[in-house]
Formats: structure tokens, sequence, C-alpha cells
């Protein structure tokens, strides 16, 4: 029998993807069709690609969820080109009319949620690393649509108000640590970080690791997940380290899959949108899958 609690983290990071995708749906459906064009901090990748991308991403996960032998399809077809095959899907929806590509993309938006939400909660489902479970798959769309839709938002000069949802993407940022270090080659530190992060609310405190750690790290949410999504430089955000290997972690720090990001600048993080002020107010239980695949990256 299914924990309740586990199925309750589930429906709430379903719900919350919903969410998400309504938020960065609102920032396009609107939008000229020459703005659609503009360019994104992400290089040679205008708007249209980053919804693009995220429609190629969520296609992939719906075939994963309800088609195993497409999405074996899928899989074959990227090995045969393993260094451009997320260009490659870019660029083609990116050719299509703006309005096609935002119907696209609402579609299979809707249809993966419907996916996610028949899932059974105990299956694994194929990925691009190893298997995944409904709620992970959730967690991992979430903090892609998430850090893609902050590239949109950048380009058209808008500031997002951050919320409660970006639990999910701290979440798979401070499980993701180790990963950091072995994309890199590099071995990661003995034992868990402390990291105490503000929640958007200004109340709140999302913490994780054991409260007596030494290497710890503190700072605001929206910092730490721009920070592990590569979306902004650590130099323009308002987190602390203490210890040398949470200083460390802090340099390196990605939350997505894939090789190690070039990540943003200095000072440059917020172009070609408007300048952020810093610090500004795999399943819920999850686990190394979410971080396992290259499609899952978000570091462009």
């Amino acid at each position: 029998m299914p924990d309740p609690s586990a199925v309750d983290d589930a429906v709430a990071v379903f719900t919350d993807l919903r969410e998400e995708g309504r938020e960065l749906d609102a920032l396009v459906e609107e939008l000229p069709a020459p703005d659609w064009a503009r360019p994104t901090p992400a290089p040679g990748w205008t708007v249209a690609h980053q919804i693009a991308h995220l429609h190629w991403t969520d296609r992939a996960s719906l075939l994963s969820l309800t088609d195993a032998t497409g999405f074996g399809v899928m899989v074959e077809e990227a090995l045969k080109a393993p260094d451009s095959f997320v260009d490659d899907g870019a660029r083609e929806g990116a050719a299509l009319p703006p309005a096609e590509l935002l119907a696209r993309w609402r579609g299979t938006r809707d249809a993966l949620a419907q996916a996610l939400a028949a899932a059974s909660p105990d299956t694994r489902f194929p990925w691009y690393g190893p298997p995944m479970k409904a709620a992970s798959m959730a967690s991992a769309r979430l903090m892609e649509t998430w850090a893609h839709g902050q590239d949109v938002a950048d380009a058209l000069g808008v500031r997002r108000t951050p919320t409660a949802r970006l639990r999910h993407v701290a979440r798979i940022g401070v499980r993701a640590r180790d990963y950091a270090y072995a994309v890199r080659g590099l071995p990661a530190p003995d034992g868990e970080f402390r990291v105490e992060l503000t929640a958007p609310d200004g109340v709140q405190v999302w913490a994780y690791g054991p409260p007596q750690a030494p290497q710890r790290i503190t700072g605001p949410a929206l910092d730490f997940c721009l920070l592990v999504t590569q979306r902004a430089h650590r130099a323009d955000l308002e987190l602390t380290a203490t210890g040398p290997d949470a200083d460390r972690w802090l340099d390196i720090a990605q939350a997505f899959a894939g090789p190690a990001g070039a990540g943003r600048e200095p000072g440059a993080a917020r172009e070609p949108g408007a300048a952020r002020e810093p610090g500004a107010a795999r399943e819920p239980e999850a686990g190394p899958d979410q971080v396992a695949g290259p499609v899952q990256g978000t570091g462009r």
C-alpha cells in the first residue's frame, strides 16, 4: 500500500509543475511574433528556442510514461548525435510559427500532466539515464521549466515573483551536490552539508542536512536556485558559505544533468533583461535519478 505522505507529496509536485508551466505560458501567450526571436542569456538561444526545448523535453517525458517503444526510438536518434541533439531539437521547434509552437507546447504539457497523475507511483520509467518514478520526473520537469522560464523572463526584462515551488528546485540542488563534483572528475567531500534557505515568504526556512554539520550554506532560496541552475553567478547572489568545502561547492554547484555548465559571468547573469536585486525576497523522495540524464540538463 502506498505511503500516504508520499502520495500527498507526489500530488503536490504534479500540481506545482502545472502552475510553473502556466506562469511561463502567461509570459509568452500574447508576445508579438518578433519578440519570440529575442535573444536570451543562453548563447544562440532565443525565446522560441527556450519554449521549443521545453516542448521537446516534455514530449520525451510523455513518451517515457506512455510509449516505451517510441521513447526508445527517440533515444536511438539522440545517440546518433550526442553532442547536438538537444540543440537540434530546440532549433527545429524554434523554426515553427510562434502560435504553432505555443499550441504544441501547451498540448504536450497537458498530456504530460495527465500521464504523470495517472502513472503508478512506484513504477520507474525509462530515461536517458537511470529510470525515474513519475514524481521524480515531475520534479525534474519543474526545475527545467523554472530555469528556462528564467531565461525567457530575463530576455523580456520581466521580474518574476519567486514562489514556494522553488522548494523542488532547491531540494534537487542539495541532493545533486556530489554529482557536481563527479561531473568535473573531483572527489566529493565527506559528510553532509547543512543548507538553510530562506523561503520566498521571508519567514520559513528550508533546511537540509545535519544541524551540527560544520560545512554550511545559508541565504535566500531564490539565490540558491539561481546558482544551482547556473542562471546567476555566485558573485551576484547573497549566499554565505561556512567551511572550505561548502565554499568550493558554491563555485561548482549544478542541479542539472550532463556536462559541467559554463554558467553566467559575474554581473551578466540577468542579461539581456532587467537587472535583478540580489536576495530579493527525483520525486519528493528525490534520489540520484534526477541528475542522471543529459536531457534534464538546464545548463544551456
